[in-house]
C-alpha cells in the first residue's frame, strides 16, 4: 500500500502562486505514475498534471503554461507549483499514485483545499 500525503493548500488573490507538496510512503517502489487531481463544488474530479509511466508529463488544457509538476525523488515527494492562479483554480486538490502490483491501483490523498480570490 501507498500512503499520500498533501499540503501546501490556502487561500490567494487571482495572480497569486502555491506549491502542492505530496509525500508518499510505503510500497513507493510499485508506484508506475503520479499527480494531481482537482475538484470542484458539484464538479468531477479531474487531471490537473501528472507524470506518467514513461516519465513524461502531461497537463491539463487549462493549466498549460501557469502550473508545473516536479518531484524530489530522494525525499519521496512530487511537487505542483501553481502561478497565475485564477478564481476558477478553485477546488481541491488530490495526490494520485497508481501502484502497480498483481493489478494496478489507484492511490489518493486526503486533498487540499485552494481557494482563489477574484
Amino acid at each position: 500500500q501507498v500512503q499520500l500525503v498533501e499540503s501546501g493548500g490556502g487561500l490567494v488573490q487571482a495572480g497569486g502562486s502555491l506549491r502542492l507538496s505530496c509525500v508518499a510512503s510505503g510500497s513507493i517502489f510499485n508506484i508506475a505514475a503520479m499527480g494531481w487531481y482537482r475538484q470542484a463544488p458539484g464538479k468531477q474530479r479531474g487531471l490537473v498534471a501528472a507524470f506518467t509511466s514513461g516519465g513524461s508529463t502531461k497537463y491539463a488544457d487549462s493549466v498549460k503554461g501557469r502550473f508545473t509538476i516536479s518531484r524530489d525523488n530522494a525525499k519521496n515527494t512530487v511537487y505542483l507549483q501553481m502561478n497565475s492562479l485564477k478564481p476558477e483554480d478553485t477546488a481541491v486538490y488530490y495526490c494520485n499514485a497508481m501502484v502497480r502490483a498483481s493489478t494496478l491501483t489507484g492511490y489518493w490523498g486526503q486533498g487540499t483545499q485552494v481557494t482563489v480570490s477574484s
